[in-house]
């Protein structure tokens, strides 16, 4: 029998986040290079030709993050409610909030997505239109507002730090990214608060990742027949 427990469960779903960064930073700046495109037409000529795996990484990036995101969040509420029970609360509140908000940004992407791909071979500048539109909501759900997202990352950081449930320093790393993350909600910083957010992020998923392993290892099994 596995040693598997809500700790090993959550281990895997930051490593697995983690994980999901990466791909969508590979896919999106080495493989579609889509920092080089210069503005929103070209963008939708680029989802033409890449319709299908646009689909599947907004899925993953979006949708997998966010359900994976859920079993994570729980997984750090049940470490560290006992001895801060009514900050949990709050802090788990924001962890589910941002989980929904990027669930939901990835349904939005992908259905804008097929809108303006099918607009662009009859009207491409309707399609261009449509796209104006809908790219801020996108935005301003998950895909580039970071501040729910940096809420919980730094209320999850101030409470270990208070009841000493993880290291020192992984715990004053992840005020460094939460703090990145509520900082790309001010317009002026949006852009780098949100590039330092999501690059610090893969390196404290891991982190917290490999630590919830190795106190699943340590955790007794209890098995339910």
């Amino acid at each position: 029998m596995g040693r598997w427990n809500y700790l090993t469960v959550g281990g895997l779903a930051a490593l697995i986040e983690a994980a999901i960064y990466v791909a969508g930073i590979v896919y999106f700046l080495v493989i579609l290079d889509f920092g080089g495109v210069s503005g929103p037409l070209q963008q939708i000529e680029l989802f033409v030709a890449n319709e299908t795996s646009l689909y599947a990484m907004y899925l993953l990036i979006y949708v997998v993050f966010g359900v994976i995101l859920v079993a994570l969040v729980m997984t750090v509420h049940e470490r560290l409610k006992s001895d801060a029970p009514m900050l949990m609360r709050v802090t788990t509140a924001f962890g589910l909030i941002w989980a929904g908000l990027v669930i939901a940004s990835g349904m939005v992407a992908n259905l804008a997505t097929g809108v303006v791909v099918d607009l662009y071979s009859t009207d491409p500048i309707q399609a261009t239109t449509v796209w104006l539109a809908v790219s801020p909501v996108i935005e301003g759900l998950g895909g580039g507002n970071e501040m729910v997202g940096g809420l919980w990352t730094l209320l999850v950081s101030v409470v270990a730090l208070r009841t000493r449930a993880l290291p020192r320093l992984v715990n004053y790393f992840g005020l460094v990214v939460g703090t990145a993350g509520v900082l790309s909600a001010i317009p002026a910083l949006g852009e780098v608060g949100g590039g330092v957010f999501g690059l610090t992020q893969i390196v404290w998923f891991v982190a917290l990742g490999i630590l919830l392993l190795r106190a699943g290892r340590r955790e007794p099994v209890s098995v339910s027949r």
